[in-house]
């Protein structure tokens, strides 16, 4: 096993069902995972073990497994969507909020709140998904990956005036698909 290998190797390895593979993801990324649950639930032992079921998905679907972004990415998204159908799932079905008590009839506004949050998150990640091709590799590597425009400029073999015009390109393209579910 190499120290850091690259991730079509973690990924070819995964997808033959090398433990090694998992071991190495699981280490490289369950921390930050845990910490991106945690700010959408508040909770860091059920952060903890959702995080780990996202593994546990990992490991079960390693062999049809089609990441098209960075593994970082992927694990980012899939621990997301996972948190928020925890929500969903755990969401109370109540006729008369006024009968709850008051802590509980608050902890149903935030499923609501959060349920919304799932509603726009769905709507951002197809605004995304329907950018051009460059500006949406340029706009993840910028905003899932924390890269710098040098970073990418470097990373993609282009100028970093052209990160920056990808960059403009993508965020007023978003703003435009996104105008009816936000204020700008």
């Amino acid at each position: 096993m190499l120290t850091n290998p690259p991730e079509e190797t973690v990924l070819a390895a995964l997808n033959k069902g090398e433990e090694w593979a998992l071991d190495n993801l699981f280490r490289a990324h369950y921390t930050y995972l845990c910490q991106a649950v945690f700010r959408i639930i508040g909770d860091r032992n059920l952060s903890e073990d959702l995080v780990q079921e996202v593994f546990y998905q990992l490991w079960r679907k390693r062999s049809s497994l089609n990441i098209n972004q960075s593994l970082r990415a992927y694990l980012k998204k899939a621990a997301v969507n996972r948190t928020l159908n925890y929500i969903r799932d755990q969401r109370l079905i109540v006729d008369d909020e006024s009968a709850l008590p008051f802590d509980l009839a608050s902890e149903q506004m935030g499923a609501i709140e959060k349920l919304e949050t799932e509603e726009l998150q769905a709507q951002i990640e197809a605004a995304i998904s329907d950018l051009p091709e460059r500006c949406r590799l340029v706009f993840g590597l910028s905003r899932f990956e924390e890269m710098s425009n040098k970073e990418i400029a470097a990373h993609l073999e282009i100028s970093v005036k052209t990160v920056e015009n990808q960059m403009t390109k993508a965020l007023r393209l978003l703003r435009e698909k996104l105008s009816p579910y936000c204020t700008f």
